[in-house]
């Protein structure tokens, strides 16, 4: 590699990884508990415990559970209902004071065997809490969001230009090499290297997902905006306000079962809340393989009669961003990939720390090389 070009990839490095690193160390050390957030919850008591009914016992009707939720928050609407993918035996309905709220909901945890409230937890408040708002959005909401996937893409910015310079900084040591018998500065930077090398396709992977995550409500809005309605309004002209008496949502539900066999419920966003129109029920189905589960199918139902409309064709973004969100946070393979991930967490955090240290513990000599515009030596690079 010539030496302009050396010393440019250099200059790409050494900022792109500065700007970035003490908000990639906040999201690393912050996602690390996210990785294990049931069990944290577990350990916490904040995770609902279902009791145990014999086996066979049949479902509550949906419109049950919905009037048991209602009942623990009076007068809010509801905005969205759902399960989580391995565990059907409750329901989450979000509700909130007004239908665009985006961040701020009550969540009354039901029963689907018996439609009884097991608890109103708020997520809103303490540790998985914060940690989860200061890994999204810095509790900044979605300029917060943005600002971390713009450091994101500097972290991509400096992985890649980091790959680029190991190949010269490192081609006279053996892999995994870390000289020992040299100065502490070095033995860091012989670490860093290493590790970095090492974790490379996680960091990236990682990065990349992260960043794409943070796009998920304008992008959610531009599908709405520029995707959904176009396609409601084949079907129904003019401007509708929410409908004041909804029909029931069990029957909805039923109807789009039928309508994508091979598919299961995931969860319904309510007429006027983000992911829906003002007048239908979106019923968001998902596949049952470990890949298609990830992908999910809306089903338009009007909201006023509970007959079918439609399905709707998700646009590439919004896969990639159902694809992206459990890669982020390590959960394709259970306990086992969490462990990985958790691992692999801890190693990127001593790659950023060392990173960092070795620019604050710059040798003088090669900080006034730098300034005067020459090329430090490859033993003094970080």
């Amino acid at each position: 590699m010539k030496a302009d070009s050396l010393r440019a990839w250099v200059w790409v490095h050494k900022w792109s990884s500065l700007v970035c690193t003490l908000f990639m160390l906040l999201l690393c050390i912050t996602g690390l508990p996210l990785i294990f957030h049931h069990e944290i919850g577990h350990l916490l008591g904040t995770e609902i415990e279902t009791p145990a009914l014999p086996p066979g016992t049949p479902r509550a009707d949906i419109d049950q559970v919905l009037a048991a939720a209602r009942g623990e928050f009076p007068g809010k609407p509801v905005l969205y209902i759902s399960q989580e993918p391995d565990d059907d035996t409750f329901w989450y309905v979000s509700l909130a004071d007004s239908l665009d709220e985006l961040e701020k909901f009550d969540v009354a945890v039901v029963d689907s065997r018996t439609a009884q409230v097991l608890g109103t937890p708020r997520f809103d408040q303490g540790f998985m809490a914060i940690m989860t708002r200061l890994h999204v959005d810095l509790f900044a909401g979605v300029p917060g969001m943005l600002f971390l996937g713009f450091m994101g893409l500097l972290l991509v910015v400096a992985i890649v230009s980091g790959v680029v310079l190991y190949s010269p900084f490192m081609r006279k040591l053996d892999f995994g090499t870390v000289r020992r018998d040299r100065s502490s500065r070095v033995k860091w930077l012989d670490l860093h290297n290493v590790l970095g090398i090492v974790t490379v396709i996680w960091a990236l992977a990682v990065g990349l997902t992260g960043v794409i995550n943070t796009l998920s409500v304008p992008a959610l809005n531009y599908w709405q905006t520029h995707h959904l309605a176009p396609f409601i309004a084949q079907y129904q002209q003019g401007s509708v306000p929410v409908p004041s008496e909804l029909a029931s949502l069990e029957q909805a539900v039923v109807a789009a079962e039928a309508a994508e066999p091979g598919m299961t419920l995931s969860f319904v966003a309510f007429p006027g809340a983000l992911g829906s129109s003002n007048y239908h029920y979106a019923i968001y189905m998902r596949g049952v393989t470990p890949v298609t589960s990830q992908l999910y199918q809306p089903v338009l139902a009007d909201a006023r009669t509970g007959q079918i409309v439609a399905s709707v064709q998700q646009p590439w973004y919004l896969k990639t961003l159902y694809l992206s969100q459990p890669l982020h946070f390590g959960d394709y393979g259970g306990m086992p990939l969490q462990i990985i991930w958790a691992l692999l967490d801890l190693l990127t955090i001593v790659v950023l720390g060392s990173g960092l240290y070795l620019w604050l513990r710059k040798p003088a000599a090669v900080a006034r090389k730098t300034r005067q515009g020459g090329n430090p030596t490859q033993g003094d690079r970080a």
